[in-house]
């Protein structure tokens, strides 16, 4: 074992350094009967339009298994563990737009005077608490909000700091998006050890009954649900969206968490007389690590899903240092708000309790050709919920306190429940496996512009339908079958609030309901070695289309080669009710007439159009090539 310690050295060495793909002299896995060592090295070079290189991460993964056999009562006992290390090359190799001289000065626009101003250059009237300092929030490495899908055409929009936290501060939120160049740099070497990606140990204990209560403890992945890319039972784990968006595949990025997983198999049991299951298992699940959400991307990297990273980080920085707002006073005049007046103020990061780990119960079996279970998870939400109502100062009295439908929220993760199953069925007549996924959840939270606090709860409905079958296409491949699988998901927001105003519709801009569909198309060549593919994903209610050909090629048992494009089509940025008429400091800010808090339905791309556009439409301008080297032993 000291050998193969040494022998890492090199691995080590050129991953901190690297500056390109290297293939090292580790070319096989360490094996013997009760021991088990493999693991890549991989550089993963994509190019996106309009901005040149958008990722060269270079990983090394090592995973090993210690099969340890009979120990006392416990039988099968191993230890697994996987360690993963990247840097990311992008961040000194195009710093320009992701790194330390990111971003620059902004020009937002002032409709009223059909102008831009500059950051700094919008009203602030004597005699109100208006303005902020310029020395303090200067006109430097920002960019404004969405300007990479949209213009600001009459609508909100503000600068966003986009250069590491070490490098600027501002609008960095403490405990959440606040990574620092090297925390970007090299992903899992953080306070979280994310370099540890799996450490468990396995171990069986047999029942006199014939049953088996096999466990799992450590830090790992459960994967829940029986569908791919959609999550609508494997909810557990969170996922690190930052990679590459939605696109990579689940399994490289959840988050693992330090869980207990223990299953009390009972094999072929018979329920009554006359029907037995061929298998019946019930899974008790415990994430008792501390809380963890999604990374959704904080604004400067290169994937930020939603933009929503962005949007936080401007919030942030408006109410610790105030800022200019293009198009807000009457809907059409760049204004200049103080610090604590509009904004995030904090994100309210659970704490580690017994109250604030997850549990989840399942029972899954399988009756002839159809598989099943039957799920439920109380845990907490993995996205972010904006609450409003929170004290502030207003911009013309200078008084504090909560103001109905003030655009100032603190960040807060709700507690949701869940209940669901999921079938797959293999149709021999057709020769077709069929999937079904459904999950129903309460305490979820929307941003709702109809609510004094901005945001209301409603119960979700979410499904995928999928089916997978092989097909021959003689003309493009006589000897090996094409795998087609597509998928549909849908959602339902049960407690869905909207209604017309003055100026447009107001309340919750997540639609009611939606669809999107799947299609993967894979072909097989060269006895397997060459695979070009098609994923397709469309956002129906969106109108947003994602398309995603790529080659793979096996050139020998250690080396794969893959190239590939990410390709976007449709809407793209979307408008909805931004608030700025929701007149939270009667009478300064509304008109003759207008309750206070009460929106009249002024929409624009920002902020709330992204909830319309879906993560597909709010990454319309990230066309990318891709290419990827993997070496594995």
């Amino acid at each position: 074992m000291q050998t193969t310690i040494k022998s890492l050295r090199p691995w080590c060495m050129a991953l901190a350094g690297s500056t390109g793909f290297a293939l090292l002299p580790f070319t096989h896995a360490i094996a013997a009967e009760d021991t088990r060592i493999n693991g890549f090295v991989e550089n993963a070079t994509y190019g996106r339009d309009g901005v040149g290189l958008s990722k060269f991460r270079n990983t090394l993964q090592m995973e090993g298994e210690k099969k340890i056999g009979d120990v006392g009562i416990f039988s099968n006992v191993s230890i697994n563990g996987t360690l993963r290390g990247t840097y990311d090359g992008v961040y000194d190799l195009n710093k320009d737009e992701y790194g330390r001289t990111a971003g620059g000065g902004i020009l937002l626009e002032d409709t009223n005077s059909s102008s831009f101003v500059p950051h700094g250059g919008g009203i602030a009237p004597p005699g109100t608490q208006l303005g902020f300092d310029i020395n303090q929030n200067p006109n430097d490495g920002m960019i404004v909000l969405g300007e990479n899908l949209h213009s600001q055409d009459g609508g909100v929009g503000f600068g966003v700091p986009v250069r590491p936290c070490d490098v600027d501060g501002r609008g960095c939120i403490d405990g959440y998006l606040d990574k620092d160049l090297n925390e970007l740099r090299f992903q899992e070497f953080n306070d979280r050890a994310d370099f540890i990606r799996e450490l468990y140990v396995d171990f069986d204990l047999n029942l006199n009954s014939g049953n088996i209560l096999s466990t799992r403890l450590g830090k790992q992945q459960v994967i829940w649900g029986r569908t791919d890319l959609f999550r609508v039972l494997d909810v557990i784990n969170p996922v690190d969206f930052s990679r590459n968006n939605i696109y990579d595949e689940l399994e490289d990025i959840r988050i693992p968490m330090w869980i207990l997983r223990s299953d009390y198999r009972m094999g072929p049991t018979e329920v009554f007389d006359g029907f037995a299951f061929d298998d019946l298992n019930f899974q008790v699940v415990w994430n008792f690590d501390q809380f963890r959400p999604h990374d959704i991307g904080q604004c400067g990297q290169p994937n930020v899903i939603l933009d929503a990273g962005c949007f936080f980080r401007g919030m942030n920085n408006l109410w610790e240092n105030g800022g200019t707002v293009a198009n807000f006073a009457g809907g059409n005049t760049a204004t200049d708000f103080g610090p604590g007046q509009i904004g995030i103020r904090k994100a309210h990061m659970p704490d580690w309790s017994i109250d604030n780990t997850q549990l989840g119960l399942k029972m899954e079996g399988v009756y002839g050709d159809l598989g099943f279970s039957l799920n439920a998870l109380t845990y907490r939400s993995q996205l972010p919920s904006l609450r409003g109502g929170i004290p502030a100062q207003n911009g013309f009295t200078g008084e504090i306190g909560p103001w109905p439908s003030l655009i100032a929220f603190d960040i807060h993760f709700p507690r949701v429940n869940l209940v669901g199953g999921s079938l797959d069925y293999y149709a021999q007549g057709v020769d077709t496996v069929f999937r079904v996924e459904t999950a129903y959840t309460s305490g979820e939270e929307f941003a709702n512009t109809l609510r004094e606090r901005l945001y209301s709860e409603s119960d979700v409905l979410r499904y995928v339908v999928g089916a997978d079958k092989n097909i021959f296409i003689p003309f493009l491949n006589e000897s090996q079958a094409f795998l087609f699988s597509g998928q549909i998901f849908g959602q339902h927001i049960l407690d869905h609030e909207r209604e017309q105003r003055a100026l447009g519709e107001a309340g919750i801009p997540d639609w009611e309901h939606n669809w999107t569909g799947t299609l993967l198309i894979k072909g097989f060549y060269m006895n397997g070695r060459l695979s070009p593919q098609i994923i397709t994903a469309h956002d129906f209610r969106a109108q947003a289309t994602a398309i995603a050909p790529s080659i793979e090629w096996l050139v020998n048992d250690n080396l794969k080669l893959t190239a590939g494009a990410n390709i976007k089509l449709g809407t793209g940025a979307r408008k909805f009710d931004d608030c700025r008429t929701c007149n939270p400091w009667a009478p300064f800010t509304g008109s003759p007439g207008q309750p206070a808090g009460e929106s009249a339905g002024l929409s624009g791309y920002e902020p709330l159009g992204r909830f319309q556009s879906g993560p597909i439409g709010m990454a319309q301008k990230e066309d990318e090539i891709q290419l990827t080297a993997r070496y594995s032993f």
